[in-house]
């Protein structure tokens, strides 16, 4: 037991005593030394599409934790633009099932609405953004203010909304932030495209590319574990590990969403962003320093070393109905969704494998794997390290594993060889769990969206992505979904509930990246 908590404990970069102190050390940090200028200022937080999916689901009940927390900057006001007809109430009850209030917030809870301020569509662009602007004015300290202008929109409206917002809408005495969410663009012409329409109205400390893997737990935490522990500094690289897996497993459908994830597949919607992003994170060389863009410097390497796919090492899969489960859910097929088309063909599942041609990672395969509509909901980073030679035990030692779980039960896991207790001298696996909601009880870990739009109010670009980098993800993904596209290959069909096409389990054994 000794021997556990201590290694656990370096991993976690303390033992299980330190732990509690740090949690509450950062706790303090966080809430008692914010930016000066986010309290003695006036802000405008403007949500773009504002009765849309992705408002109710997450934008909103951020801004509520925000402001509950006291971390919403205290002169905020919050607009809500949109082309429906609606009120700020009626908002408020599209959001309530998304949020959690506890009985006695209740009063606060009013209060956060008071702060909003809804502003309808008056069916033309021009006259919409002046609306916006002349609001927002009538609420801003004599015309002085920053804004803070959140795009929660489709991205085809991207540029004339940015557009307008310059043209008409940019705060007079302040900083004006623009956030876009994912997809930037569809392929390498588009996404150029994008960030040069971009760049001809804003300055890259102006423009937010929000991609919320990057502010999860323990994805935040794989930049500490690498660079925090000299465990793992001579290991991390070709010599002694064999293979890398970054695998997004959801047990849901696209349960009404097929009108935005058809068009995009799986790919485009996690692949060729979110789990690229952790990539960067597990590859990279020590940045110069913890500077947003030395770090954002040392992940652009990663992927200017990194090859484009080839088709050959890609692994399509689209789910079907499971007749036989007991879960209503899980007899639904992926083209028997209302949304989705009768003959669609789009991917709900792929793997696909990078390689890395620089001198740390050459001849270790990355594989990127991601699917909808599988047995478990869960985000991990395995990385298997390389068989033990030698010849001292009866049997061949299983492959040392450091798992990082990014979501789902947020952690670390490492898988040692230890003897069988007792008089034998065999040798058995042994798993070592860290689990953050063990080590930090009582310690509310932030949701994703929390950390990022604190980090925008406080104009902190580390957990965004740069226009470089969004230029490489394309570089690397283009020819196979234009290849994808062109040949209208027919993906892999799959059981709902299951682990996905067995093709995919062959792929990764090909690349030596060895399952139980």
């Amino acid at each position: 037991m000794f021997i556990q908590l201590t290694l656990l404990g370096f991993l976690a970069g303390a033992v299980q005593p330190s732990l509690s102190y740090v949690v509450k050390r950062t706790l303090r940090q966080d809430v008692s030394q914010p930016d000066n200028d986010l309290n003695s200022s006036s802000h405008s937080f403007i949500l773009l599409g504002a009765t849309g999916d992705l408002s109710k689901r997450e934008i909103y009940p951020t801004l509520w934790y925000l402001y509950r927390d006291n971390l919403l900057p205290k002169k905020t006001r919050i607009f809500g633009y949109a082309r429906r007809n609606r009120t700020i109430n009626e908002i408020r009850k599209d959001v309530e099932p998304y949020v959690k209030v506890k009985s006695n917030e209740k009063q606060l809870y009013d209060k956060f609405w008071s702060l909003n301020v809804y502003i309808r569509s008056e069916g033309s662009e021009d006259k919409d953004y002046e609306k916006i602007n002349k609001i927002v004015n009538e609420y801003e300290d004599g015309g002085k203010g920053n804004r803070l202008f959140y795009l929660a929109l489709p991205p085809a409206v991207f540029p004339s909304a940015t557009t307008q917002i310059k043209r008409v809408a940019m705060a007079k005495n302040g900083w004006t932030r623009i956030v876009l969410e994912k997809p930037f663009g569809r392929d390498t012409k588009s996404a150029e495209e994008l960030l040069r329409h971009l760049q001809q109205l804003f300055t890259e400390d102006q423009i937010y590319r929000m991609d919320h893997f990057l502010n999860y737990e323990m994805v935040q935490n794989i930049y500490s574990l690498r660079f925090g522990n000299r465990l793992f500094t001579p290991a991390w690289n070709n010599e002694n590990i064999a293979a890398i897996e970054i695998d997004l497993k959801e047990n849901l459908g696209v349960e009404g969403r097929g009108s935005f994830f058809d068009p995009n597949s799986i790919i485009r919607d996690v692949m060729q962003n979110h789990l690229l992003q952790i990539m960067t994170l597990i590859a990279m060389e020590q940045p110069k320093s913890n500077n947003n863009n030395d770090i954002r410097d040392a992940k652009v390497e990663v992927l200017k070393a990194t090859r484009e796919i080839a088709m050959d090492d890609v692994v399509l899969g689209q789910y079907v109905a499971n007749p036989d489960s007991k879960d209503p859910r899980e007899r639904i097929g992926y083209r028997d969704d209302p949304t989705v088309p009768n003959n669609s063909n789009t991917s709900t599942f792929a793997l696909t494998v990078l390689k890395v041609d620089n001198k740390r990672w050459r001849g270790v395969p990355f594989i990127i794997r991601a699917g909808k509509g599988l047995n478990i909901n869960q985000t991990e980073v395995v990385i298997q390290f390389k068989d033990v030679e030698t010849g001292l035990f009866g049997s061949q030692p299983k492959r040392n594993e450091l798992i990082l779980i990014a979501k789902g039960t947020e952690g670390l896991q490492a898988k040692l060889t230890s003897k069988v207790p007792g008089y034998t001298n065999d040798i058995e696996e042994i798993t070592l769990d860290f689990k953050y909601e063990e080590a930090h009880k009582g310690f509310r870990i932030p949701e994703a969206y929390e950390k990022a739009i604190l980090d925008i109010f406080k104009g902190s670009q580390l957990h965004f992505v740069r226009n470089d980098e969004v230029k490489e993800a394309w570089r690397i993904f283009t020819p196979i979904l234009h290849e994808i596209e062109s040949k209208n290959l027919q993906p892999i069909e799959y059981k709902f509930g299951s682990t996905g096409p067995t093709e995919a389990d062959k792929m990764e054994k090909k690349y030596n990246f060895l399952r139980e």
